[in-house]
């Protein structure tokens, strides 16, 4: 059996691993990346670029029917099938296009399972790879409800797939996943049943808006049902029946589970290195040490509360980096914005309009419809809107947008909060006009002026 040594090992190649791979290789560390699957992880091979590339013709469509209703007259053609030959074109290449990137920075690549052998050792295809520091970025996987006919259901990274798109798709669970693919497919002309065990949909941004995206949603057609526990999916000749608890039955030509994700921690041998992991992840430190010494994990993989996004992982991945390198810091999170690309968009970051609302002492919030003030800025979209949330000094500590350009704009907003930026700060600056930021900007000033906390 061989053995290699390294100064860092990285098992899995997502964006919890491979920021701190090249940050270690650049400062002269030898590194290996370890990834059973394709390199680049999930988010760029199956995930989130996958989404958000088939996501842009959808918005396109969905901003199309905004200039209709000005009378303007417009006409596209798009259809999932040219969804997917542009998804292939663009994503399909991306493994091998960061494998020859990796290749070039020096570090190496092994294709293969890992398994901790100890604090140092891990073995992979029968070789030995022994390293100074490992860090575990091994990230999630779809559920998979035990229930009868589970294996006629399908999970995200086999919905964006589909060579053609079914007529019916009914998905089990009202979380990010379902609301995102049941706008795009809803633009395209199918229907959509979703179906949850709870009281509302994508718990972690605002109720208000949320309900004012279901509402949305079903007055273009797509069928809600809360407080259902799917029971059963049943083949049928032509497609399928989900059955809940309750009785209902919907006749489906495809099932989609996103009831949610699980860690990837089976098979890695933590218990060789003395690793405490739950069905949450993996439990770490405040340095992200998962053995309390020379081992970390990263990304999705951990035992968090905080939101377990991309740029979470690189953030993470980028602190990783920095601690095998010497620094000594405990890990301290910036406020993290969260995007929900339905149509139109949610975006939520810092404090939560609902928690505001439960705390009047220290918080006050303000709406503004912003898609009313700016129209022409925000493309006709007149039910945009930004909730925001003030402490008692007028500072930005929170927000909540509703609108197509919500990821841009929480951006911005993640800025004016993390700054702690006043009304002053922001009349110091000059903003291109006439854009979507400027009139957020322009809408937001006159809120963090101390004097209305004064009067608040």
């Amino acid at each position: 059996m061989t053995e290699t040594n390294y100064d860092v090992a990285l098992i899995g190649s997502g964006h919890a691993t491979w920021h701190a791979a090249v940050a270690l290789k650049q400062a002269g560390k030898s590194v290996v990346l370890i990834e059973r699957d394709m390199i680049a992880g999930t988010c760029t091979n199956y995930g989130c670029d996958a989404k958000i590339l088939l996501d842009g013709p959808s918005e396109l469509l969905a901003q199309l029917k905004n200039y209709r209703g000005l009378g303007v007259t417009t006409e596209t053609a798009v259809d999932w099938k040219s969804f997917m030959a542009y998804k292939h074109q663009v994503i399909d290449p991306l493994s091998d296009q960061m494998t020859t990137l990796f290749t070039q920075m020096g570090i190496d690549m092994i294709h293969g399972s890992a398994i901790l052998m100890g604090n140092h050792c891990i073995q992979v295809n029968g070789e030995i790879i022994r390293a100074v520091n490992i860090v575990i970025g091994t990230g999630q996987h779809s559920k998979r409800l035990q229930i009868s006919g589970r294996e006629f259901m399908h999970d995200s990274r086999e919905f964006l797939n589909l060579p053609e798109l079914p007529e019916h798709v009914t998905f089990i669970g009202a979380g990010i996943i379902s609301l995102e693919f049941a706008a795009l497919i809803m633009e395209l002309g199918a229907q959509v049943t979703i179906i949850d065990h709870g009281s509302r949909a994508v718990k972690g941004f605002s109720a208000d808006q949320t309900s004012k995206l279901i509402a949305k949603m079903e007055a273009a057609g797509a069928t809600f049902v809360f407080n259902e526990t799917v029971l059963a999916v049943d083949v049928t000749t032509d497609g399928y029946t989900v059955t809940t608890a309750n009785g209902r039955s919907v006749v489906t030509n495809y099932v989609l589970d996103a009831t949610g994700r699980e860690p990837n921690v089976t098979y890695l041998g933590l218990e060789n290195a003395g690793i405490h992991s739950s069905a949450a992840g993996i439990e770490v430190d405040d340095h992200l040490r998962a053995n309390g010494d020379n081992i970390y994990a990263s990304g999705d993989v951990i035992d968090k509360q905080l939101p377990k996004l991309t740029p979470t992982a690189t953030f993470e991945s980028n602190y990783i980096a920095r601690q095998i390198l010497g620094d000594t810091a405990p890990i301290t999170y910036p406020v993290i914005p969260s995007v929900l690309f339905s149509l139109p968009r949610l975006a939520q970051v810092g404090v939560t309009v609902d928690e505001a609302k439960t705390d009047a002492e220290n918080y006050h919030v303000q709406t503004i419809p912003y898609g009313q003030l700016f129209t022409f800025e925000y493309k006709n979209e007149t039910d945009a809107e930004v909730t925001v949330v003030l402490d008692q000094t007028n500072h930005l500590v929170g927000a909540a947008i509703y609108g197509m350009d919500a990821p841009d704009l929480i951006n911005v907003l993640v800025m004016i909060i993390e700054q702690r930026l006043d009304a002053t700060d922001l009349s110091r600056l000059i903003f291109a006009f006439p854009t979507a930021t400027q009139g957020i900007i322009d809408a937001l000033t006159p809120l963090l002026m101390p004097e209305m906390a004064a009067e608040a």
